[in-house]
């Protein structure tokens, strides 16, 4: 049973935002290192996320059914009844929201929140009825890493506002690329995305305009003298990668099969760009 609600919680994608939050908290202790503040971080934040996500769940449960691969989720089945998926979710995002108040700091925690409401209300409303679904759930991915951030400098600034881009922009290309090979699965379901409304072509230009913004603002973190020369080298080459197989996208006779290439690109290229901003104030 305690599988089953681990499941709720969406590992991958609250581990996928555990892991962007600790690179922005390396990114910012350029001097220091706060072993109990970042615990402290990454504890109340997986907590908040988990709770989000079992909360989504919860909500998405009809939605879930109308589409191969969510059809197998616990509350679609009937292996947690969705009242126990409620109460498990408000008892994560308590605890979490406490640690985070008392142990990092009040911005966090309203980061954090501004993240949840994003995820849970405009988000929920917004991939049912429009196409911009995609951009207003970016902001709830783009936090994280800028709440790990601002747990050490304890404020925004121009480098909070570049990580937020930059995962914002990151997550444009990312979901686009999942939109078109599981297209058919949110055409089933009703679900309004970007290629079901303005075609697969007009997708593929957006996914490379987004590709060339993530590149800009993740490698003007040089600029700004928070990362080194061999970070910018090595982001740039990752970003122009990504960029050539996004090209490729034009020539391609499968969309699908193209688009679960960009898809597994855009992994790799966010786990450079999370490692270098994590070392790359130290070493690069």
């Amino acid at each position: 049973m305690l599988k089953k609600y681990v499941e709720l919680t969406k590992p991958e994608r609250t581990l996928a935002n555990v892991i962007t939050a600790a690179a922005g908290f390396l990114l910012a202790s350029q001097h220091s290192f706060d072993l109990r503040l970042f615990a402290a971080m990454i504890v109340g934040l997986s907590l908040l996320v988990a709770s989000a996500c079992a909360l989504n769940n919860v909500i998405d449960r009809k939605l879930d059914v109308q589409m191969a691969r969510t059809k197998k989720r616990v509350l679609v089945t009937g292996s947690i009844s969705p009242n126990s998926a409620l109460i498990f979710s408000i008892l994560l995002g308590f605890a979490g929201i406490v640690i985070l108040y008392v142990y990092v700091s009040w911005l966090v925690v309203v980061l954090g929140l501004i993240a949840y409401f994003d995820y849970i209300v405009l988000y929920g409303y917004y991939k049912r009825h429009s196409p911009y679904g995609t951009l207003v759930g970016t902001i709830c991915g783009a936090i994280p890493m800028v709440a790990g951030y601002c747990a050490v400098v304890g404020k925004l600034d121009i480098t909070a506002l570049v990580l937020f881009l930059s995962m914002t922009f990151w997550q444009m290309a990312h979901f686009y690329s999942i939109a078109i090979f599981r297209l058919k699965d949110y055409k089933n379901a009703g679900i309004p995305v970007w290629p079901a409304v303005y075609g697969i072509k007009n997708t593929k230009i957006q996914i490379l305009f987004f590709i060339i913004a993530f590149m800009i603002s993740s490698v003007s973190l040089s600029i700004f003298g928070q990362t080194g020369i061999v970070y910018f080298a090595i982001l740039l080459c990752a970003c122009l990668y990504w960029l050539r197989i996004g090209l490729r996208g034009w020539k391609t006779e499968n969309d699908t099969k193209w688009a679960r290439g960009m898809f597994m690109v855009s992994l790799k290229v966010l786990m450079i760009f999370a490692a270098g901003i994590a070392i790359g104030a130290h070493v690069l």
